[in-house]
């Protein structure tokens, strides 16, 4: 009576578990990734201004801070913002279509400096700009003009005349080395960089720049994306102290004309005020031209520095002037006060002394005019409105979905899930007849509780989680397997149906308990140490787990346990339990030669295949750019080249293909030279020569940083896997079958390492997460196995352990083939109606399942034997039966009722 209630109790629970559930589906939004909604994913790297030597967790936690408000301000709606690992940080904005602006509007690092130019200026460029209203010496003059002569630049081109007259080199390379020449400034506390700088300039001339500014001399000669630098380039070091900045030329309005070529600069790095200094900083207009300004205050000791400073240089223009002069005159001889933004002279307004004699009064606040369009002056206002990032955020990883792609995706990741589901029913109902249907609604009580689960917590739904969804199906499944095949051997001996049922939860249950912990401990090393797009599939394979633990042992012993005195359970049929069952009588260990030999040629292969091929690593290993863009114009692969290396854009692969939502005019372009930051560019050439069609760009960009970062991972993530899984092992059976199992896995992963080279498939860190679940879920065969080894050996006191392996074998391999089969047909599921991503999945799966299956049947059980037979115990047994011996296993001892 008491068992009776306690099954009614369970039963109740999880019909409110799932009415409950069945609500908070109705209710809720399911949260979904960027992949399948659409947006845009960005991962920085912190690193140190310059200012300070590394990355704190403070400077990660301030700059979250920053951006979080910077995306206030462009009004994304639930974007994701948080560190990953000890020094990047991970953004993503579901639903940007902008992603050129979002980028700049999230990673500018806006560091802001206002210098008193003059006295900044240094060697020749003091000699000609350094006495505003002077005519400069003629030597230093003609020289400049030479210089940008033969740097192939207009001399008599107004705006570049203004840049000479102020000083400006033509090259970075003549500017970089005369602050080269400068002594360093050591622990220079009032400096914008307190260490040295490396540029990589080309060694021909004109000494183009490569690469730089970079704090490390290493970091000169590798791009963000991977791609080599030449070794035989000058590096130019400045010392700190000193700084390199830009100009671009001006027009007679004062207007920047960003499409000119720029001067260079080398000044003496000391800056008067800095972005620190400013408060409440706006867009707003000038009055006399109506052109977009950002104005702004001043903090109390900004404003007294910033009077300071003007009363300087409006004194230095006073000494200049020789008896009372006019607005006009005064302004020639006025010196500039420089705005910097990140090492670029936005504007260098005049101090007029005739109209600010005693410098300007930093109470009625300063405005920065630098040529700017409506949006650069907002984005400014609002990048300095909220601050400056305490660290510079490198772009090392860029992913754009369109929200049409993310949609296609979601529709083919459901209707994988639906079918996978289905096709587990259909075999659960047609193997095991009424037990296949209480399994039947144990999976569907399973996906609403998981499903409200996944929108409780929340859980944000990506590719990756589909996957790992449609895997807990075939986990779940497995456990109901296991049992169910346990209940059939315990009818066939004679059992009664209640105590059947009973004794095949409770013998059934520490071979699930087994299994599910390896699945769960592989899980949760991938969810530590993966990257944020595998942790979808992680912590949605760990959550299925533990769920199903409920609705495939707890729910279905009560409901079975609830109606073993029913007449629908009185025949054995009923339950597929019918007749003797299948038996498997083969000398498995006598043809353990045989299969050593198969693995030997399949490895030798694999072998020869990795030694040629190799396998083809994707861009998250490799690093680079992937980019799927439907144009509207029709064109072809040639003109699509051209139009990228007229931008600059070389060394790309291109192939036209075929979209559903599309047409045919969809380019995929992929390039491992093609920067993070570049991927804009690229999309605005395509805009510019051929049209995108609308949520017709999607873009996946991985810099060498956060490549390498995704191998690293995946080899710890192997190697705490097989630690952990064979330290369980060792832990639960014997230290002895531990080994069988780490041979097997290795076994496993030279297998499909040679499948991945001889298809050519590429391998992704989404391939190894799905590989590495595998191996933890391909453990579940083994586990049944030797479990029935480890029950078998003290029942069968003198036989040999070939013997007692062979009986084993025979018992389980049913159940092993229905486990392996029942997760092949969600993986097939993915196969056929999953979209790309899912596919890869899905091959590395089912790669994953048929060496998994075959190791833990045909190697890890021979190896297990081979090894336990040399124990001297089992010698004795051997050598002392020689007539068992001989049979494949011996007859079945008095005990067996009681068997398993």
């Amino acid at each position: 009576m008491g068992t009776r209630r306690s099954h009614l109790l369970v039963l109740l629970l999880v019909l409110g578990l799932v009415l409950i559930s069945g609500l908070v589906i109705a209710k809720k939004e399911t949260k979904l990734g960027l992949d399948l909604q659409g947006g845009l994913e960005l991962v920085y790297q912190g690193q140190p201004t310059g200012t300070s030597d590394e990355v704190s967790g403070e400077d990660i936690d301030d700059s979250i801070s920053i951006i979080e408000q910077r995306i206030n301000k462009l009004g994304v709606s639930e974007p994701e913002i948080a560190r990953l690992g000890t020094d990047q940080i991970t953004v993503q904005l579901p639903g940007v279509t902008d992603a050129t602006r979002a980028a700049e509007q999230v990673g500018t690092t806006a560091q802001l400096y206002y210098f008193d130019w003059e006295p900044n200026l240094i060697g020749p460029e003091k000699a000609i700009g350094g006495k505003p209203g002077q005519q400069p010496p003629a030597g230093p003059l003609k020289e400049s003009e030479e210089r940008w002569e033969e740097s192939g630049l207009n001399v008599n081109k107004e705006e570049t005349q203004r840049l000479i007259y102020s000083g400006a080199y033509p090259t970075p390379y003549e500017a970089a080395l005369l602050a080269s020449e400068q002594e360093p400034v050591e622990n220079c506390q009032d400096c914008s960089v307190a260490k040295p700088r490396y540029y990589l300039f080309e060694k021909d001339k004109p000494h183009d720049l490569i690469a730089g500014p970079e704090l490390a001399k290493k970091d000169l000669y590798i791009s963000p994306t991977g791609q080599k630098r030449p070794k035989n380039g000058i590096v130019v070091e400045v010392p700190p102290g000193t700084l390199l900045v830009s100009e671009y030329p001006t027009d007679a309005e004062g207007q920047l004309n960003e499409s000119g070529d720029p001067g260079w600069f080398a000044l003496k790095d000391k800056p008067a005020l800095s972005g620190n200094d400013i408060t409440n900083p706006e867009q707003t207009y000038e009055q006399a031209t109506n052109a977009p300004v950002v104005s702004f205050q001043f903090t109390d000791d900004g404003r007294d520095a910033f009077q300071e400073v003007t009363r300087q240089i409006a004194q230095r223009g006073q000494a200049q002037a020789i008896g009372p002069v006019s607005a006009e005159e005064a302004a020639q001889l006025s010196g500039h006060f420089a705005v910097v933004l990140d090492n670029e002279v936005k504007t260098r307004p005049i101090i007029n002394f005739a109209e600010n004699p005693d410098g300007i009064d930093g109470r009625q606040g300063a405005q920065i005019a630098g040529g700017f369009d409506l949006q650069e002056a907002q984005d400014l206002a609002t990048t300095l409105q909220i601050g400056a990032l305490p660290i510079s955020l490198k772009l090392i990883s860029q992913t754009q979905v369109s929200a049409t792609l993310g949609s296609e995706a979601l529709d083919q990741g459901v209707k994988a899930g639906i079918v996978g589901l289905a096709l587990v029913i259909i075999f659960l109902l047609l193997y095991y007849r009424f037990l296949g249907l209480i399994a039947s609604i144990a999976l569907g009580a399973y996906a609403i509780i998981f499903f409200a689960l996944i929108d409780l917590i929340p859980i944000t739904l990506t590719l990756p989680g589909i996957a790992g969804l449609v895997l807990t199906i075939g986990v779940a499944a497995d456990s109901n397997i296991v049992i169910f095949e346990r209940i059939k051997e315990e009818v066939r001996a004679g059992r009664s149906m209640s105590s059947a049922i009973a004794a095949g939860y409770k013998r059934g249950i520490s071979t699930i308990i087994d299994a599910n912990v390896v699945t769960l401990l592989t899980a949760f090393i991938l969810f530590v140490l993966a990257t944020a797009g595998v942790k979808g599939f992680a912590f949605t394979l760990g959550v299925g787990t533990i769920v199903s633990l409920l609705t495939a042992v707890v729910f279905t012993q009560a409901l079975l346990g609830s109606m073993s005195r029913s007449r629908l359970l009185r025949s054995p049929s009923a339950l597929g339990a019918a007749g003797e069952g299948k038996r498997w009588h083969f000398d498995f260990m006598g043809a353990s030669r045989w299969f050593f030999s198969i693995s030997g040629v399949i490895l030798i292969v694999g072998g020869l295949a990795l030694a040629t091929k190799q396998l083809n690593f994707g861009i998250d290993f490799e690093s680079g750019t992937r980019i799927t863009a439907a144009l509207q114009q029709t064109t072809d692969e040639e003109e699509v080249r051209d139009a990228l290396e007229a931008a600059g854009i070389n060394g790309e692969e291109i192939q036209q293909v075929s979209d559903p939502n599309f047409g045919d005019n969809v380019f995929q372009i992929q390039s491992h030279e093609l920067e993070p930051g570049e991927v804009r560019e690229a999309e605005a050439a395509l805009v510019s020569e051929f049209g995108v069609v609308e949520n017709g760009f999607d873009s996946t960009s991985v810099g060498p940083t956060f490549g390498q970062q995704v191998a690293d991972s995946a080899l710890k993530a192997l190697i705490f896997s097989l630690l952990v899984i064979c330290g369980y092992v060792a832990l639960r059976f014997d230290p002895k079958f531990a080994v069988p199992v780490l041979i097997a896995i290795f076994h496993d992963i030279l297998i499909t390492a040679g499948v991945y080279s001889l298809t050519g498939k590429e391998v992704s860190s989404g391939t190894v997460a799905a590989f590495l679940t595998i191996l933890g879920y391909s453990i579940y065969d083994t586990i049944i196995v030797f479990d029935r080894i480890r029950e078998n050996v003290p029942r069968m006191p003198r036989a040999a352990f070939s013997q007692i392996v062979n009986r084993s074998m025979s018992e389980v391999l049913t159940r092993s083939l229905a486990t392996s089969f029942s997760t092949l047909l969600g993986v097939l599921s993915l196969m056929v109606f999953g979209g790309a991503t899912l596919q890869d999945f899905a091959f590395a799966m089912l790669v994953g399942i048929a060496s998994g299956t075959y190791s833990s049947i045909f190697i890890a059980s021979p190896v297990l034997t081979a090894w336990k037979e040399r124990e001297p115990g089992f010698v004795r047994r051997r050598l002392g039966s020689p007539k068992s011996r001989a049979a494949p296993f011996p007859p079945t001892p008095t005990t067996s009722r009681w068997r398993n």
